[in-house]
């Protein structure tokens, strides 16, 4: 039997078709052969890969918030920036807004899912948010330091603003008519503000 011809971006390419497949269609409906076609591979190409469905999809998955958290959480900050400079960036960052960010959005609400049912997939799922709090709690610590935030518990004001932006940034992807992106930005950043012991304007202009 002759074996496909593989590329060195070949496996990603098609886990990155898995996860647009995942986002437009749920993981239900995600097939193998769909996702070879999206892909510009043979189905063969993605069996090589992955042995079953199952096993394709969990690795697309882990592979989405992998890519996901390096580019948000891993990301150097820019060192000529305040705090508060930096917390807007990251703000925006966590919003829903069309795109890559939706699409990383309806694969994390994935994740919450599978973790709540599938003690295998918590680790991950910890992992990732240990880096989404340890980003966030950085540059609350950083304009503490700075004389730019008055927080008392830096890491409750962190956990505070990692609810805000998870809880109400879930209602526009499901598309709540009296909760767009927009208002979502204003609602939390001036919530996050107030936390921080700032004016709102400061975060939401």
């Amino acid at each position: 039997m002759t074996t496909p011809t593989a590329t060195p971006n070949a496996r990603d390419r098609i886990l990155e078709a898995a996860c647009a497949s995942i986002a437009e269609d749920g993981i239900d409906d995600v097939r193998i052969a769909r996702v070879a076609m999206r892909a510009g591979a043979s189905t063969a190409l993605v069996h090589h890969y992955f042995s079953t469905r199952e096993e394709l999809l969990e690795q697309a998955l882990m592979h989405s918030y992998e890519l996901a958290a390096e580019d948000r959480f891993g990301q150097p900050v820019d060192e000529d920036a305040s705090a508060v400079e930096r917390l807007k960036v990251m703000i925006d960052e966590c919003l829903p807004l069309d795109g890559r960010q939706r699409q990383e959005w309806i694969l994390w609400v994935e994740l919450w899912l599978r973790a709540a049912r599938d003690d295998s997939m918590r680790p991950l799922a910890q992992r990732l948010y240990t880096s989404y709090r340890e980003w966030m709690l950085a540059v609350i610590r950083y304009g503490a330091e700075e004389g730019e935030f008055q927080v008392e518990d830096p890491e409750a004001s962190a956990d505070v603003a990692m609810g805000l932006l998870d809880g109400l940034g879930i209602r526009p992807l499901i598309g709540d008519p009296t909760m767009d992106v927009e208002k979502v930005r204003v609602l939390a950043a001036t919530r996050i503000a107030r936390e921080l012991g700032i004016e709102p304007e400061a975060l939401t202009q």
